[in-house]
């Protein structure tokens, strides 16, 4: 049984009115030897059951991350969400209008938005966080567009560390804005000279840490070099875990922290949503896009939560808006925040713990398969490995073989020369067994072993 919205009669009042005779008359303008001739051979049109049984069918092909050793990282990590994280977060006080426009009725969404602020500020060592934004990639880029603001310039350098995708974000948002982007090459052993870069006409650095290839970076060295040229420097993290374990960006000196938040409470799920961390030091509060969640009080004197310095272009400010993101990632920081809370400092730190241990664990083994080399000194639960072969091929292989291997850098760097290097993690999902098989699988794909 079909839907058809418009009957004959409308079809001919709606020809009628436009001015032509006929729906051939519509498409007068493209050329004839662009036109079909015929109906587009598809599938003849199902029932919602018949529908669902092809979907099932096309999803049984795929492989689930619950469904085989999983040790793919590159900006989006499987972690455990614990299950009290999805109830609650349908709670009906909290699950209200995404954007809390009437704080009278709204008080739920507006403590729990302050309460993600007041955990990502410490997350980060930094003084002040916004509301969330939408993933990581744009938050990087939105961090560079409000260090244009701050310094009054318009050079952005990227480190060859940066994650490729949120450097390609930047790219994006800054030849719209007729911004130079001085972005260094992907540099697998962190020993970029990115401080040569540095001049006057620098508005600020972008360095990630760990980094996509795995590497710890020591960001005090930038940020001092970065000050003394009156530039910021921009700390960006994509496994937010580490921050249980590693120093703060803010206690390194960065000016403005950005990252992915999605390793907490928010599961892969294909892609997305995902939640953008943003903070930074208070004298820039007002250069900070997204919103704000502020405590106050009440007329009768009792506390409360308001919307506050929200700087969007849908609000007051309209085109002096400092960001043209419309949204934040409200029910993902939701989660976010449940999953912190749970954790607890405590928690975090065991958690960082664990990941790491579990991905030294991995490396350690890795590192005895004839033709692997573990390519880093210091890493948190990701490390890039080099095969004898190409790294693409081999992930291919080792899926076939019911292991998701990792990451191969070709897929995020193509054309960069690095088509034998492979990103692997290890968070607390991974068991012994999941880290033997993954070690006797690459031994058999690369050394024919039995």
């Amino acid at each position: 049984m079909r839907y058809h919205p418009l009957t004959a009669s409308d079809r001919t009042d709606m020809l009628a009115r436009v001015g032509v005779s006929d729906i051939d008359a519509l498409f007068a303008g493209v050329p004839q030897d662009k036109l079909l001739r015929g109906p587009v051979a598809l599938p003849k049109g199902k029932s919602e059951m018949q529908a669902g049984r092809v979907l099932m069918r096309l999803a049984a092909r795929n492989m689930t991350a619950s469904s085989a050793p999983f040790f793919l990282g590159a900006g989006a990590y499987k972690h455990h969400v614990p299950a009290s994280v999805d109830h609650l977060i349908q709670r009906s006080e909290f699950l209200t209008s995404y954007t809390p426009y009437q704080p009278e009725i709204s008080q739920g969404t507006l403590q729990y938005l302050f309460e993600f602020q007041t955990q990502v500020a410490a997350l980060t060592g930094m003084e002040v966080a916004n509301a969330s934004m939408y993933d990581g990639s744009t938050a990087t880029a939105e961090a560079v567009l409000m260090a244009h603001r701050i310094t009054r310039r318009r050079k952005a350098v990227l480190s060859g560390g940066l994650h490729p995708h949120y450097a390609d974000v930047v790219r994006t948002h800054s030849h719209m804005a007729g911004d130079t982007v001085d972005a260094v090459a992907p540099d697998v052993a962190a020993r970029e000279d990115i401080l040569a870069r540095i001049d006057g006409e620098t508005s600020c650095v972008v360095v990630q840490s760990p980094d996509v290839f795995g590497n710890l970076r020591d960001l005090s060295p930038i940020a001092e070099a970065c000050h003394k040229h009156g530039a910021l420097l921009i700390a960006v993290f994509t496994e937010v875990v580490s921050l249980g374990l590693v120093t703060p960006p803010g206690e390194m000196g960065a000016d403005i922290v950005v990252g992915e938040g999605q390793s907490m409470g928010n599961a892969l799920n294909f892609g997305g949503p995902y939640v953008g961390l943003f903070a930074t030091r208070q004298k820039y509060l007002r250069q900070m896009p997204g919103r704000l969640c502020g405590e106050t009080v009440d007329a009768q004197g009792r506390r409360g939560f308001v919307l506050t310095l929200s700087t969007r272009e849908q609000h007051i400010r309209r085109e002096k808006a400092t960001s043209n993101i419309c949204t934040n990632s409200g029910l993902c920081a939701l989660a976010f925040s449940i999953h912190m809370t749970l954790l607890g400092e405590t928690g975090l730190r065991r958690l960082a713990q664990v990941n790491h241990a579990n991905a030294a664990l991995l490396a350690d083994r890795l590192a005895l398969v004839p033709n692997v080399a573990v390519l880093n000194e210091t890493f948190f639960n990701e490390f890039t490995i080099r095969v004898t072969g190409d790294g693409a091929d081999i992930v291919e292989r080792l899926a076939r073989r019911g292991i998701l291997g990792g990451v191969p850098v070709s897929r995020l760097s193509p054309g960069a020369g690095l088509d034998d290097l492979i990103l692997i993690a290890s968070t607390e999902i991974n068991t012994d067994e999941d880290r033997e098989a993954l070690a006797q699988s690459l031994d058999a794909l690369i050394n024919g072993a039995a």
